[in-house]
C-alpha cells in the first residue's frame, strides 16, 4: 500500500518578466483568469485532489499571495452588510483553514529543482505533490485528482505529459519511455531540455508532480543542469533506476500561462466555459474577428 500524498508544494519565487510591467508590483501568480487568480486555481486543484497542507515557495513580494487565502475583515463586513451572500461565500470558500498554508523563502533564484528542495524540512519523509500555477489546467477530474488515481496503482514517481512538437522539446523536461500503452508511459530516463535532434522522445512534463521524498537527496548536492540551474528534472532521473517513474496523458486542457497568448486564450476558454458569460463572450469574440478582417 502507498503513503497518501497529503502536502503540496508551490513554487511562486518567479519575477513573471514575461509580464512585465504588469507583474512590477503584483505577483504573476495573482495575474487573473476571468475573476480567479492563477494560484487560486492551482490550490482549489490541489485541495480537490485531496492535499491537506499547502507549501508556498516564496521570493520577496510575494506576500499578498498569503493574503490571499486569508480573511479580509473590513471587506467580509462590507458584502455582509450590503447582503451579497453570494460574494460573501465565494470569498470564504477561498480561505484556508488554520495551519494549512505555510511558507518559506527562496532567497535566489536558482531554479525549479532548488526551490522544491526549499521546501524539505515542510515535506519530511512523505511523498508530496508539486504544482506549478503556470500550467493551468481545465480538467474534470482535476488534473492532480486523475494523477492521484494512478499513484494509487503505480507508487513511485508521477507527473502529468503531453505530447508536443519535436522541435518544442527543448523547452521541456523529455521522457524517455520504456512501456506505453498510449495514457500511460513508464520511463527510463528523464532528459532536461534536449535538443530536438537529441530528445527519447516528444513526450513532456508539464507542471504536476507526485515525487517520494528521496529526491531531496539528489537536489541538496545542488548540482547545476541547463541553462545554469538547479534543474528538477536531473534529480528525478538519479532516482529512475531504484523508483518507479510513470508519465500520465491527463485528460483535459492545458494552457501555458507563462506566455502571454497561453494567458489569453485561457481567459477565453475559462469565460466560454461559464453559463453566466458564454453567449456575451461568443458575440464579443464575432465582434472582434469582424473588425480585424475589415482591417485585413
Amino acid at each position: 500500500m502507498v503513503k497518501p500524498v497529503r502536502k503540496a508544494v508551490f513554487p511562486v519565487a518567479g519575477l513573471g518578466t514575461r509580464f512585465l510591467p504588469a507583474t512590477k508590483a503584483m505577483p504573476k501568480e495573482m495575474l487573473p483568469i476571468v475573476d480567479k487568480p492563477l494560484i487560486q486555481y492551482a490550490v482549489e486543484e490541489a485541495r480537490d485532489a485531496g492535499i491537506e497542507e499547502i507549501i508556498f515557495v516564496t521570493g520577496r513580494g510575494k506576500a499578498v499571495l498569503l493574503d490571499h487565502f486569508d480573511h479580509s475583515f473590513e471587506l467580509e463586513q462590507t458584502l455582509d452588510e450590503r447582503g451579497k451572500s453570494k460574494t460573501l461565500t465565494q470569498l470564504q470558500d477561498v480561505m484556508s483553514k488554520p495551519g494549512q498554508i505555510s511558507s518559506t523563502r527562496q532567497q535566489q533564484p536558482l531554479g525549479l529543482g532548488h526551490a522544491v528542495w526549499c521546501a524539505r524540512n515542510f515535506i519530511g519523509d512523505e511523498p508530496f505533490a508539486v504544482l506549478l500555477a503556470d500550467d493551468l489546467i481545465m480538467a474534470e477530474p482535476g488534473c492532480l485528482k486523475q494523477m492521484m488515481d494512478v499513484y494509487q496503482e503505480t507508487g513511485g514517481n508521477v507527473v502529468a505529459s503531453e505530447e508536443v512538437p519535436r522541435k518544442h522539446t527543448n523547452r521541456y523536461g523529455i521522457l524517455e519511455v520504456v512501456e506505453d500503452d498510449g495514457r500511460l508511459a513508464q520511463a527510463k530516463g528523464l532528459v532536461e531540455k534536449p535538443s530536438p535532434e537529441a530528445a527519447p522522445s516528444n513526450l513532456c512534463i508539464i507542471g504536476r508532480y507526485i515525487l517520494q521524498p528521496e529526491v531531496f537527496k539528489h537536489l541538496g548536492r545542488q548540482e547545476q543542469g541547463a541553462g545554469g540551474e538547479i534543474q528538477l528534472t536531473d534529480a528525478l532521473a538519479k532516482t529512475i533506476e531504484t523508483i518507479p517513474f510513470h508519465g500520465l496523458r491527463f485528460k483535459g486542457d492545458r494552457f501555458d500561462c507563462g506566455d502571454k497568448l497561453g494567458f489569453l486564450e485561457a481567459n477565453v476558454a475559462f469565460a466560454l466555459a461559464r453559463d453566466d458569460l458564454k453567449d456575451g463572450m461568443r458575440q464579443m469574440l464575432k465582434k472582434t474577428m469582424l473588425k480585424d478582417s475589415r482591417c485585413a
